[in-house]
């Protein structure tokens, strides 16, 4: 047996690991995280602080105690992370406090129906301001998960979809994840200047 050998199934473990934590998205940016900016993420702790800006000597603008909350990376450095909440609000975040998991914010009453369709069956209505795990987004339609209830809700009905997502028709030149081109990485001095 040599060390060849032995090593293979080690290294073809571990890359099987890696490709497990890798982010969702296929394609590499330049941003410091690698991933397009802006993105949607949900936070990681019931406690995370927004701060004014990317260090723990800026002082902290808001206080979210709500994991799961979806908000989206607008800037980034290689460990602060300017986000928007659901309203709108920016603050920086450290990015050990942000999940890549995709969540969303119910923004007006709506239906969960069994398929994205109208005419299917209704199996729950949804409220405002209710955060819903999301699963995948098709056609203008979102499959969400809450609590073991599955359903489909209508993008327009949600925060924290993608322009493409809320498209009811497929086209060919459409993205099937957020594109690099705007992506924006944020200088120290920016974030020292605040919000």
């Amino acid at each position: 047996m040599t060390l060849r050998s032995v090593l293979a199934p080690l290294m073809m473990a571990a890359l099987a690991a890696l490709a497990v934590d890798a982010p969702a998205f296929a394609q590499q940016c330049d941003t410091p995280s690698g991933q397009p900016v802006p993105r949607f993420v949900t936070l990681r702790f019931n406690d995370v602080r927004g701060r004014v800006g990317p260090s723990t000597s800026h002082p902290v603008r808001w206080e979210y105690r709500r994991a799961g909350l979806p908000v989206e990376i607008i800037a980034e450095t290689e460990e602060w992370r300017r986000v928007r909440d659901p309203q709108g609000e920016e603050s920086w975040m450290h990015r050990r406090t942000l999940s890549g998991r995709r969540a969303v914010e119910v923004r007006e009453q709506t239906g969960l129906h069994a398929r994205p369709d109208t005419e299917s069956p209704l199996l729950a209505e949804a409220q405002p301001g209710v955060i819903l795990a999301l699963e995948r987004c098709r056609l203008g339609w979102c499959r969400l998960e809450a609590e073991g209830h599955r359903g489909w809700v209508r993008a327009s009905a949600l925060w924290g979809v993608y322009p493409y997502e809320l498209v009811e028709t497929m086209s060919a030149d459409m993205p099937q994840s957020p594109p690099c081109q705007d992506a924006r990485t944020a200088t120290l001095a920016e974030g020292a200047q605040g919000l």
